[in-house]
């Protein structure tokens, strides 16, 4: 099963369009999870034993990791060995935005599909073909491409227009000639009018979009936006809204609940 269809799989599975990020600061975790050994990994575990029925996919971003240093890159592997121990049929996206060429690109490929062991990693392709191919060669794992990304002032540059058609179009017919079956495309929800126009140049390779927790991205018009014409083909991140939907003791447990009411929002408009 290559990666692609791992993410059907677990769509279908949970009937979940939903991503969960693992976006995690130790000042934000409940005070009995900050004085634990490994508090970033503790929190991690517990979050995933209590959403891993209701989301599709999980989201580290390693630079939450990576800002604490070894201990926090030790836990984010303790993280990731997790999910693959208990949950092996849940992908797992490494969220860490690799832009570079030649060998460097060569090792970041290495690293995220052989030492971290995800099945997805976020890339910029603005460098093109030659920057992203080490990535591609890993032909059972999904190379999601940033073309429109869900930040503010995204659009001074991605909407510049060039011969009268703005970048991000252009961008993306680009990333469409390279024909690569395992090109995954990340495109913002809060850009719901780029989204269906991003779709509609790849209907059948999958999404990922970002933007409808704490961004205040629309769901319904996202989601009618990006899904594929089987009303799935796509997740929805989600990481502060729900990870933190409460700092006590029940932290998981109202985790669980508001994943859930965000899956069941999003499923409302797969129509």
């Amino acid at each position: 099963m290559n990666a692609q269809q791992k993410f059907d799989a677990a769509i279908k599975e949970n009937n979940s369009l939903v991503c969960l990020g693992l976006d995690v600061q130790i000042d934000q975790l409940p005070q009995a999870i900050r004085s634990q050994r490994n508090p970033l990994f503790e929190f991690n575990k517990a979050i995933i034993d209590a959403t891993h029925d209701v989301v599709a996919t999980y989201k580290p971003n390693i630079a939450f990791y990576e800002a604490y240093g070894i201990e926090g890159l030790k836990q984010l592997k303790m993280t990731i060995d997790y999910l693959h121990k208990s949950y092996a049929n849940t992908p797992i996206i490494l969220d860490a935005k690799r832009a570079d060429i030649g060998n460097t690109s060569v090792m970041y490929a290495k690293a995220v599909y052989g030492y971290w062991e995800a099945d997805a990693v976020t890339v910029y392709p603005h460098l093109g073909l030659d920057a992203v191919q080490p990535f591609f060669e890993y032909k059972h794992k999904l190379t999601i491409l940033l073309l429109r990304t869900s930040n503010p002032d995204a659009a001074k540059l991605s909407d510049l227009k060039v011969n009268e058609k703005p970048f991000y179009l252009h961008l993306a017919a680009e990333v469409k000639s390279w024909n690569k079956e395992n090109a995954g495309i990340f495109v913002g929800a809060t850009y719901p009018t780029q989204l269906r126009e991003i779709r509609e140049i790849f209907p059948e390779n999958f999404f990922l979009s970002a933007g409808l927790g704490a961004q205040g991205g629309d769901a319904k018009e996202a989601v009618q936006a990006g899904m594929d014409k089987n009303h799935g083909g796509i997740v929805f991140n989600a990481s502060r809204s729900i990870i933190y939907a409460s700092a006590g003791a029940d932290f998981a447990e109202k985790a669980h609940e508001a994943a859930q009411k965000l899956r069941d929002e999003i499923n409302s408009y797969r129509i």
